[in-house]
């Protein structure tokens, strides 16, 4: 796999073959100490039949930039987790005001029979 610098930054130029006779995966790191790196390994990752292909394909990542990427996706994910949160207390939410209207409509029912039975109207 070649991998060239254009402009600064990393790009793979072809497709090669590598230990296991595949073509290498392009995957991105999202760990603590290598946030947003790219590398190249077998696309078996984490089978029985995978080689031991690795190669990095981004340099290393200043630690400003990692400690800034790594703040946003904390607070990315923290956001999320929110989110989630409260979609589930929106529907807890409706289920409890579906019930209400049901009270609601139930308690009219019986008060207009009460009415109606008092006055002899049905």
């Amino acid at each position: 796999m070649a991998i060239e610098n254009v402009d600064g930054y990393p790009h793979i130029t072809e497709q090669t073959m590598y230990m296991c006779g595949r073509i290498a995966a392009m995957k991105t790191s999202w760990t603590e100490n290598n946030t947003g790196r790219r590398f190249l390994g077998c696309s078996f990752y984490r089978r029985p039949d995978a080689c031991d292909y690795f190669k990095w394909v981004d340099p290393l990542v200043q630690p400003r930039y990692k400690s800034v990427i790594n703040s946003l996706l904390r607070n990315a994910n923290h956001k999320d987790a929110l989110v989630k949160k409260l979609q589930r207390n929106l529907i807890h939410h409706r289920i409890v005001l579906a019930m209400a209207v049901m009270v609601v409509l139930i308690y009219c029912v019986l008060l207009w029979d009460v009415i109606c039975s008092c006055i002899g109207f049905c």
